[in-house]
Order: structure tokens, then C-alpha cells, then sequence
């Protein structure tokens, strides 16, 4: 077949983490579990935000625009392996690739673009505690959300675009549970030379740029914070920041773990398990972060439990 003949009829093959059927009975089991949590879990936190006005603040906005982040963000990507698991059918059309590949990057764009906000929000308090709800304002917190809306649609239409205009002809076997877009990319058969450049610029202006202003807000944090006198002072200070830092760490840790480990390894299937922290772990674990180390939150958590009775 010619490169680009029928192009919207192909067929994508998910291989996903097992062949065995019954290791799959258990990859099934645990991810839908795994889903549910995350899904329930970050919806409790954007119900409690939403239900108590003393959370009606910069920070818990900031909080729960993540949380529906990660609930569209895990499900781009295991609602569709879960059906090919009960299915027994690896197959995603190719307009179904190209969609996926879209949400995925918007919404893992935009989780990275939220955590930096949300670091510049922590910096904010810390740092100008006087003029933190003078230069944090409603109409601020909304155009920086916006703008991170805006951000990362735009990336994800470009990467989208730049795959429509590659030609699959065979191999179009994918060692992935979803359609990541270095995987796709690679399994063109036309010049991919121009999507490599973007996923490059991508990785060093869209990742690194986020991550070197959450590392410079968390500089001046650590300097601030060194500077109070009373020790009640330095851990009340820090207590604000943690369940954020822990977030950053995870999500930043797997991810950088994952493409680093890959890039060494080249083992695609060793690539896509450990895949599974930063797109299903840490979406999962974000809710528990914040609930466990934030009093507020617990409060607001009991309180809308309490209301439901």
C-alpha cells in the first residue's frame, strides 16, 4: 500500500502491559479500581471547594481546576484500554488515535501548567503575604487559568495537525496501553522530522519552562521561610506549600523518570508500565495529598459528608 492511501481507514494495535489473559483479568481489576478512586477522589475535593465558602480562596481554585484536570486527564486514557480488556480487541481507529493523542497532551499540558500557577500562588502568600489578595484576585486567578486553558489547546492542536499529516503504511502496532505520541510518530512512514522538532521544543519550552518557575518560586519559598524567626512560624509557612511540593515532586519525578529511563533503555514495554505512575498513579494519589496534610480540606471533606446523611 502507498504511504497515505486510506489513511482514515487504519487501525491503531493497543499491545497495552500483558499478553497473558489472566495477568490482563488482573490489569483490568486494578485499573478500574485505580480509576474509580481517582475519578471519586478528585471529585470529592471539587465538591468540598465548591460547597464551603471558606475555600473560596486563590488557592483551593487553583485546587480544584487540577482536580478535574486529572479526572479528564486519567480518563483520555484508561476507560479505552479497560474496553479493549473486556473486548479482546487491541484496535483504535485512527480518528480515535488522533483524539486521544489531543486530550492526552491538552490535559497533561494544562496539569503542568496549573502546578506552576499554583506554585506562583504559594510564592505569592509567602512571600507578599500583605499583597497576596491584591495581586491574587479573582479576575488574576481567572486569566492565569485562562491562559493555561489557552496554552495548552493550542499545543495540543498543533501536535493533532502535525500527526494528520503524516502517512502510516504497516507497523502500526503500538507497545502502548494508549496512543502516546512518540510511539505513533515513529510509526510513520513519511518524514516525521518536523513532529520530532516540535515534541523536542515541547519537552525543553513547554516542560522546562514551567518547571524552572516552580523551582524559583520554591527558592525564594525556602528563603523566605528561613527568614521567620519562631519555629510555629517556619512550619506553619511550610505546612501551605507541602501537599503542592509533594504533588510537583511526584508528578515531575515519574514523568522525568519515565523519558529518562527510555531514552537509556529503549525497552517499550518497560516504558509503557512505568507510564502508568505519572498517568494513573499521581492523578490518584493527588486528592489523598491534599485531604491528608490540609485541615481545611478535611473539615470541608467532613462537613459535605456530614450534608449528605
Amino acid at each position: 500500500m502507498e504511504p497515505g492511501n486510506d489513511t482514515q481507514l487504519l487501525e491503531f494495535l493497543l499491545l497495552g502491559l500483558a499478553e497473558d489473559p489472566e495477568l490482563q483479568l488482573l490489569i483490568f481489576g486494578v485499573f478500574l479500581c485505580m480509576y474509580l478512586v481517582t475519578v471519586l477522589g478528585n471529585l470529592l475535593i471539587i465538591l468540598a471547594t465548591i460547597s464551603d465558602s471558606r475555600l473560596h480562596t486563590p488557592m483551593y481554585f487553583f485546587l480544584s481546576n487540577l482536580s478535574f484536570v486529572d479526572i479528564c486527564f486519567t480518563s483520555t486514557t484508561i476507560p479505552k484500554m479497560l474496553v479493549n480488556i473486556q473486548t479482546q480487541n487491541k484496535a483504535i481507529t485512527y480518528a480515535g488515535c488522533i483524539t486521544q493523542i489531543h486530550f492526552f497532551v491538552f490535559f497533561a499540558g494544562l496539569d503542568i501548567f496549573l502546578l506552576t500557577v499554583m506554585a506562583y500562588d504559594r510564592f505569592v502568600a509567602i512571600c507578599h503575604p500583605l499583597h497576596y489578595m491584591v495581586i491574587m484576585n479573582y479576575r488574576i486567578c481567572g486569566l492565569l487559568v485562562l491562559v493555561s486553558w489557552v496554552v495548552s489547546v493550542s499545543y495540543a492542536l498543533l501536535q493533532s495537525l502535525m500527526i494528520l499529516r503524516l502517512s502510516f503504511c504497516t507497523d502500526l502496532e503500538i507497545p502502548h496501553f494508549f496512543c502516546e505520541l512518540n510511539q505513533v510518530v515513529q510509526r510513520a512512514c513519511s518524514d516525521t522530522f518536523l513532529n520530532e522538532v516540535a515534541i523536542y521544543f515541547a519537552a525543553v519550552f513547554l516542560g522546562g519552562g514551567p518547571l524552572t518557575g516552580i523551582l524559583y518560586s520554591y527558592c525564594k519559598i525556602v528563603s523566605s521561610i528561613c527568614a521567620i524567626s519562631s519555629a510555629q512560624g517556619k512550619y506553619k509557612a511550610f505546612s501551605t506549600c507541602a501537599s503542592h511540593l509533594s504533588v510537583v515532586s511526584l508528578f515531575y519525578g515519574t514523568t522525568l523518570g519515565v523519558y529518562l529511563s527510555s531514552a537509556v533503555t529503549q525497552n517499550s514495554h518497560s516504558t509503557a508500565t512505568a507510564s502508568v505512575m505519572y498517568t494513573v498513579v499521581t492523578p490518584m494519589l493527588n486528592p489523598f495529598i491534599y485531604s491528608l496534610r490540609n485541615k481545611d480540606i478535611k473539615s470541608a471533606l467532613r462537613r459535605l459528608c456530614d450534608t449528605g446523611r
